[in-house]
């Protein structure tokens, strides 16, 4: 048995091609990711405040995250559009940060590990975006699939992971 990584977006010459789930059953599916927003206490005391001048960060930044779950396969070249059951995106401002957890249901015939990243990530950016003029140094880390369940390949979570 080999230890090579099965890339599934991959054909046996080696090309790009988009994975065919014709053949398989709808299932239940979930996706968690995380983020962190890392910025001055100024800044989070501000979006904890709503206290930015563009408007409720937190507001702003859960639409976007929700928007960018239901758009995903226009982003990503070889993923599927998928029927989105749920989106969920959770924010916790603490001192010098904001934390961001996104979640994505569904029940399709693949899963939606890139629908809850690319909401996480754009969530983030829309924090970004909101609070640059005052703080440029924000730095977006530890964007990360957290859990995910359904699908061929079982359950996962990051806890979990070796």
């Amino acid at each position: 048995m080999s230890n090579d990584p099965q890339f599934s977006h991959l054909d046996d010459a080696g090309n790009a091609h988009m994975v065919d789930v014709t053949g398989k059953n709808a299932t239940a599916r979930r996706a968690v990711a995380r983020c962190t927003v890392q910025m001055k206490p100024e800044t989070a005391a501000a979006i904890a405040n709503k206290g930015v001048p563009k408007g409720d960060v937190i507001a702003a930044a859960r639409i976007a995250g929700i928007m960018a779950a239901k758009r995903t396969s226009d982003m990503i070249p070889l993923c599927h559009p998928l029927q989105i059951g749920a989106v969920r995106i959770d924010f916790e401002v603490g001192e010098s940060c904001v934390a961001i957890e996104a979640q994505v249901d569904t029940v399709d015939r693949t899963g939606v590990e890139m629908e809850a990243l690319h909401a996480c990530s754009v969530a983030a950016l829309t924090i970004y975006d909101m609070c640059k003029s005052a703080d440029k140094a924000m730095a977006i880390e530890g964007l990360a699939l957290w859990e995910k369940t359904g699908g061929k390949s079982g359950p996962f979570t990051r806890a979990n992971a070796t």
